[in-house]
């Protein structure tokens, strides 16, 4: 397991920590690939019953490392002969969104600092998310010439509605936890030092009631799989396309530039 990727235990709740807090915790295929790995064994593991996404030193993911998104090469991180595709071992960030958007248990989350990219959508898969006031969720994927991934083309709008789905998806405006609160992405807010024990605690809850009934709800209340799944699938292939574009080339020179200087 990931050195970034700190996994622990209490009374059935299984607490996935990325520590990476000189980089604002930015997600790399490491991290990626203990995450996903993580997920596939607490799926099968009846003592597991929730599961909670943290982030170490004040912020809940600054999302992908832009290193990984500059050097995508389709020869080294697709299938080969394939476009995405589901369950192959493709770029770990899409596979990782896959893995929860399938994923069977309650996820909770707890968000402080930024959230940012997949840092959101992420939530969007989660049954609880609590924040600090002072979080900030940022959307950028189209500044970075990338379409959203995540199934946020669908979730988002039907979170959101259509009007501020376009101002935090298209625009990729930023916004704070009291309008992730209005908008219905966050269920409550607290102070940062408090954010981690009120996730937690909703998460035992979770974990303590009966499981059987627990997890038949969550299906019932998500619907339909598939679409969410096939949605996802959409957006990667088309996210793995524009990763090699031209205009997202520029952006990613001109970010790294920025930092160089």
């Amino acid at each position: 397991m990931s050195e970034k990727i700190i996994v622990s235990r209490d009374l059935g709740v299984l607490r996935l920590l990325m520590n990476r807090p000189e980089k604002k915790n930015a997600l790399n295929r490491e991290m990626y690939r203990a995450l996903i790995a993580t997920l596939e064994a607490a799926s099968g593991d009846d003592a597991v019953r929730a599961v909670v996404f943290a982030g170490a030193g004040g912020n809940f993911t600054a999302g992908n490392d832009l290193a990984d998104f500059r050097d995508f090469a389709p020869g080294r991180d697709m299938a080969p002969g394939r476009d995405i595709a589901p369950g192959a071992e493709i770029f770990p960030a899409l596979t990782f969104v896959r893995a929860a958007a399938a994923f069977e248990k309650p996820l909770v989350a707890a968000v402080t600092g930024d959230a940012v990219g997949v840092g959101t959508t992420l939530l969007f898969h989660c049954d609880l998310v609590y924040a600090s006031p002072e979080a900030r969720f940022t959307m950028p994927f189209i500044d970075l010439a990338l379409p959203p991934e995540g199934g946020a083309s669908l979730l988002v709008p039907l979170r959101f509605g259509m009007a501020k789905a376009s101002q935090y998806l298209l625009l990729g405006e930023s916004f704070g936890g009291a309008e992730a609160l209005r908008l219905g992405l966050v269920n409550a807010l607290a102070p940062s030092e408090g954010v981690l024990d009120l996730a937690m605690d909703a998460a035992r809850r979770l974990a303590a009631k009966p499981s059987q009934a627990l997890f038949a709800a969550r299906r019932l209340m998500r619907g339909e799989p598939n679409d969410i799944l096939s949605r996802i699938d959409t957006e990667a292939a088309l996210f793995a396309k524009a990763l090699t574009s031209p205009e997202a080339r520029e952006r990613f020179a001109a970010f790294f530039a920025s930092r160089a200087r």
